[in-house]
C-alpha cells in the first residue's frame, strides 16, 4: 500500500496501517527534520512528535489537496520550523537573562519610568497605524493569536492579514526608530 492508503486506514484507527506507514515515512520525515533542526537527538524528538500528530490527526488529510507524503512532509517541517523558533526563542531568554544578571541592580524608580516612557512610544506608534494594521498586531503580538486566527477573528483573508501585519510592523519599526 501507498502512503496515501495507509493514512486514510490510520484515520480509522488501524493500528497495522500506523505500524506500515511509520516504516514508509519515517525516515523522510527524520531527514528533513533533521536538515531543519541539525540536532540528532531534538531531530529524533521531533520526528516522534510528528509521526504520534499522524496518528492523533490523520483524519485532517485531504487527499484532493495533495499526496499523503507531502502532507507529512509539510507536518515535519512545520514541527521542525517551531522546534527551532522555540530553542531560539529559549536562548535568547537565558542570554538577557545572563546579561541582567551581571548588571548592578538599578533603582526601581527609574526603571519603571523608563518602562513607562517606552510603553507610551509603543502606544503612540500603535495609534499611528491604520485601524486594521492595529487590531491585528495587537491580536498577533499582545493577545498572543497566530496570524490564521487573527484572520479568523477578524473574518479577513489570511493574506490580508498577513500584509497588514507586515506593513504594520514595518511601520511600527521605523516609529520606534525615530523615537528612541
Amino acid at each position: 500500500m501507498d502512503a496515501d492508503e495507509l493514512l486514510t486506514l490510520v484515520a480509522d484507527g488501524d493500528h497495522k496501517a500506523f505500524e506500515e506507514l511509520y516504516g514508509l515515512v519515517s525516515g523522510p520525515v527524520f531527514g528533513l527534520v533533521r536538515r531543519v533542526v541539525r540536532d540528532p537527538a531534538q531531530s529524533e524528538e521531533v520526528t516522534q512528535e510528528v509521526l504520534l500528530e499522524l496518528w492523533r490527526s490523520a483524519a485532517r488529510f485531504d487527499p484532493r489537496r495533495g499526496s499523503a507524503l507531502s502532507w507529512i512532509l509539510t507536518v515535519a517541517h512545520r514541527r521542525a520550523v517551531d522546534r527551532v523558533r522555540s530553542a531560539r526563542a529559549a536562548g535568547e531568554r537565558d542570554r538577557r537573562e545572563a546579561r541582567r544578571a551581571h548588571h548592578p541592580a538599578y533603582d526601581q524608580v527609574s526603571e519603571e519610568v523608563e518602562a513607562g516612557l517606552e510603553r507610551e512610544w509603543v502606544r503612540r506608534c500603535l495609534d499611528r497605524l491604520t485601524a486594521l494594521q492595529r487590531q491585528s498586531v495587537t491580536l498577533a503580538y499582545y493577545d498572543g493569536y497566530t496570524y490564521r486566527e487573527v484572520a479568523e477573528r477578524l473574518s479577513l483573508p489570511l493574506g490580508t492579514v498577513k500584509t497588514r501585519m507586515r506593513d504594520g510592523l514595518g511601520r511600527l519599526r521605523d516609529c520606534l526608530g525615530g523615537a528612541a
